[in-house]
């Protein structure tokens, strides 16, 4: 029997609420016969946080969408740090994420979770500490948000599930901020393409309480074409744009989401309306 949750979540925002729904549904992929991320740490954190985490409906199809899209910029954080071992991981709206102990980049390697103020006490509480993993607590809406970071060594710097909750002129700042900060490295986050108002009224009939809470924080439509970051900042320079439906772990999802995820692969538009994309500086 496991013991009752010790730590309550009723004091965070609505925004900060959300990152609950990402660990909730990596903490489902972990119970799976068949996982896709497999990161057994979300569950052991949502146990203990007292919150109605079975009331937020989180379907299979966003279970799989959540684990696949964390695995893949784990990839890519791993590759970065086994060739940069001095650097930093910065991880923007990290929530309750425990990226540091799935990755296990060098000892050398910092990692900074930046997040507001109920996530990142949250964070301070649940996740096990770690010289080399640090809690930043900052809104990205203010420019001061990488002064504690180092900045003279290469940087990852990541974003899961947080731009379109950002608007178009934060996430531009947030984007330049990066390369007049940090001197050089990449940029990695998942992205949805272009949130049309089909998707909007779809996530706003929906009965799950998760689509309602996510689909009120939306705050930036996406964009389809994937150099629209480098016209909002010349010194990104993209090099990778990869659909979630064109990676292998597909095969481990159920049935019918297998079936629908490989057939929206076929076709560009809808394939990139799950990516990973990822710029270089």
């Amino acid at each position: 029997m496991r013991p009752p949750p010790e730590i309550g979540a009723s004091d965070l925002s609505p925004l900060e609420e959300t990152a609950l729904l990402t660990q909730y549904a990596r903490a489902l992929d972990s119970q799976w016969a068949r996982p896709i991320l497999g990161d057994s740490l979300a569950a052991d954190i949502v146990d203990k946080i007292d919150y109605d985490f079975a009331g937020l409906g989180v379907p299979a199809s966003v279970v799989c969408q959540t684990a696949l899209r964390a695995k893949m910029l784990d990839e890519r954080v791993r590759a970065f740090t086994a060739e940069h071992p001095d650097a930093v991981v910065v991880d923007l709206g990290a929530g309750l994420d425990s990226g540091p102990f799935r990755v296990q980049p060098p000892a050398t390697v910092d990692w900074y979770s930046v997040d507001l103020p109920g996530v990142s006490a949250l964070r301070r509480q649940l996740l096990p500490p770690s010289k080399r993993a640090h809690v930043v607590t900052a809104s990205l809406a203010d420019q001061s948000w990488p002064n504690s970071i180092p900045a003279d060594r290469p940087v990852m710097v990541i974003a899961d599930g947080l731009f379109a909750f950002l608007s178009e002129p934060v996430l531009i700042a947030v984007f330049r901020r990066i390369t007049t900060y940090f001197t050089s490295g990449e940029l990695a986050f998942n992205d949805y393409g272009r949130i049309g108002w089909f998707t909007r009224l779809a996530v706003k009939l929906a009965p799950q309480r998760m689509f309602s809470t996510v689909g009120a924080q939306w705050g930036y439509p996406g964009f389809e074409d994937p150099r629209t970051p480098e016209k909002w900042n010349p010194a990104l320079k993209l090099v990778d744009e990869v659909s979630l439906a064109h990676a292998p772990e597909v095969d481990l999802f159920p049935g019918w989401i297998r079936f629908a995820t490989k057939v929206s692969g076929m076709f560009e538009v809808s394939a990139r309306k799950a990516r990973i994309l990822r710029y270089r500086f």
